[in-house]
């Protein structure tokens, strides 16, 4: 356990959680515009056959299904990584001031980012804390070997600061 900083409740990890919901759900609008704006391009260009609604040709089409799938989910994960690895702050996270670090105090790497944004399983791994009394650490934390702290008003502005 970080001796510096207590490990962060369940309800401020899912407080934390709403706001990057927000941010993900912003993320994944601009990630559709910019996916039908490329298909509309292609059938532009000829290289995709003309239809009348491309939001059927990409449902019908298991390949450009497939694409889309790939491209929301990887959009996602990259932010929250990003973010991990560069303050250990998410937009939500800076908002209620946690961070996520190794068990020593140090920014999380970019491979233990990616194992912890995919065994978060949407925010459910977060509920371990709710049994894991002494330790209050998520079922991702665990498997990507991190903890999430609670910081306090200085050290959150702190980081902000050495952002810049």
């Amino acid at each position: 356990m970080s001796a510096e900083f207590p490990r962060a409740s369940f309800w401020r990890r899912f407080a934390s959680l709403i706001y990057d919901s927000l941010v993900v759900i912003s993320l994944s609008m601009l990630t559709a515009i910019l996916y039908f704006a490329a298909i509309q391009g292609l059938i532009g260009l000829d290289l995709i056959a003309q239809t009348e609604d491309p939001a059927a040709l990409i449902q019908d089409s298991p390949l450009l299904y497939g694409i889309r799938s790939t491209l929301f989910v990887g959009v996602n994960i990259i932010f929250f990584v990003y973010f991990w690895t560069k303050s250990g702050q998410t937009i939500g996270m800076r908002a209620w001031r946690l961070k996520v670090q190794t068990r020593d105090g140090k920014l999380i790497s970019w491979p233990q980012a990616v194992i912890r944004s995919v065994t978060a399983l949407l925010g459910l791994g977060n509920l371990v804390v709710l049994v894991d009394f002494k330790n209050k650490r998520a079922l991702q934390d665990y498997l990507s070997k991190t903890e999430v702290v609670a910081l306090t008003k200085e050290e959150n502005k702190r980081i902000y600061r050495s952002l810049n």
